[in-house]
């Protein structure tokens, strides 16, 4: 019978030194985010995407614009890249935090 404690440490055996230390980087900021009950999106790098109906999309915390045509607007975030999808899209305005694109959305994607 295995030991709960050894099936993990057998798990963690098999991943990389870096992704180790990089979990446990992950895990201590979330740890005193969370313990500290500080916003998670501005701290953690989180992009926060709001979407008022079909015809606005409020982008914050992005890191640059990758693509921009009328029908795919592709955002790098802090964290992943985010995809929105539509007809007739247009950046309103934009700033190193935050971007208003108008249009008709149809979709929006989170690509890792």
């Amino acid at each position: 019978m295995m030991k709960k404690g050894y099936r993990k440490f057998r798990n963690n055996w098999n991943r990389t030194r870096d992704e180790r230390k990089e979990d446990e980087r992950t895990s201590g900021k979330e740890l005193v985010v969370e313990s500290l009950h500080l916003p998670k999106d501005s701290l953690l790098g989180a992009s926060i995407v709001t979407i008022t109906g079909n015809a606005d999309v409020f982008v914050e915390n992005y890191k640059g614009i990758i693509e921009y045509t009328s029908q795919v607007i592709l955002l790098q975030g802090k964290t992943c890249k985010i995809k929105i999808c539509g007809k007739r899209l247009n950046i309103v305005y934009y700033t190193n935090e935050d971007m208003k694109i108008s249009g008709c959305v149809e979709a929006v994607h989170y690509l890792a």
